[in-house]
């Protein structure tokens, strides 16, 4: 894509012990803190001998720090890319995955690019699903992924359930959204996905899978996002549950 990449290595530090044996406990403190350090510094090489070998531009920077504060140190980093990528080993980690999901979408203007475990993502996409409900967050994936949509080669707007009336998806649901894409010269067409006895999660999952989806775009947390945690939601249960590449705005 002749991109510039910026790597960023990550660790989350222990926090300070507070404790009545001070002393000892942060003396324990300082020497895994000391170990994390080395580690990261292990992996940073590892990382800049890999990138130096494969030719392409890059930089990469060390990332470490306590976690209170990751959501808004990696939101600064990114405001000044194009995309985020939040690779497959920290998918899997919920606590991880969180603080790098609030960082980018909440903190920055940049969407993000969520690789979830034991997938291989097609890059550029041929084909793509949009999982749509007419909400704002998902119009702004959209937007954002618009470059990404006009070089696939199917791109599939999908609505589980859609609830035909004026205010909510219109009363024929996925046309607006589909009339504007197709102006843009986008190949799209319009999947309406009944869920039967599954959860909307589940059934935009299965159906990315029957499509050969190379990739997901939707919009992250229409909800707040203290509710989301709470209650769950799509966007939760599509992130814990991902077995193709998301493509998250906000």
């Amino acid at each position: 894509m002749e991109a510039h990449l910026v790597l960023l290595v990550v660790a989350f530090g222990a926090m300070p012990p507070y404790s009545g044996y001070a002393g000892e406990t942060a003396s324990i403190w300082f020497d895994e803190r000391d170990r994390e350090a080395t580690l990261l510094g292990e992996k940073i090489e590892t990382a800049r001998a890999k990138l130096t070998a494969s030719g392409i531009s890059y930089e990469v920077q060390e990332f470490f720090c306590d976690f209170p504060w990751a959501p808004d140190l990696l939101g600064q980093r990114a405001m000044y890319a194009d995309m985020t990528i939040i690779g497959s080993e920290m998918t899997a980690d919920e606590d991880l995955r969180g603080f790098a999901i609030d960082g980018v979408l909440f903190h920055s203007p940049t969407p993000a690019l969520i690789v979830p475990k034991d997938s291989s993502p097609v890059w550029p996409p041929r084909t793509v699903m949009i999982a749509w409900d007419a909400g704002q967050e998902a119009a702004d994936a959209v937007h954002k992924a618009l470059d990404i949509l006009k070089a696939a080669e199917r791109v599939h707007v999908a609505m589980v359930d859609p609830v035909a009336l004026p205010g909510l998806q219109g009363e024929e649901p996925g046309a607006d959204i589909a009339t504007y894409l197709a102006r843009q010269g986008v190949n799209v067409t319009v999947d309406v996905i009944a869920s039967g006895k599954r959860s909307a999660d589940e059934a935009l999952q299965r159906h990315g899978v029957d499509i050969s989806a190379d990739l997901i775009v939707m919009g992250a947390y229409g909800h707040s996002r203290m509710r989301e945690r709470i209650f769950g939601g799509v966007t939760r249960a599509m992130l814990e549950h991902a077995k193709l590449p998301i493509f998250l705005g906000r």
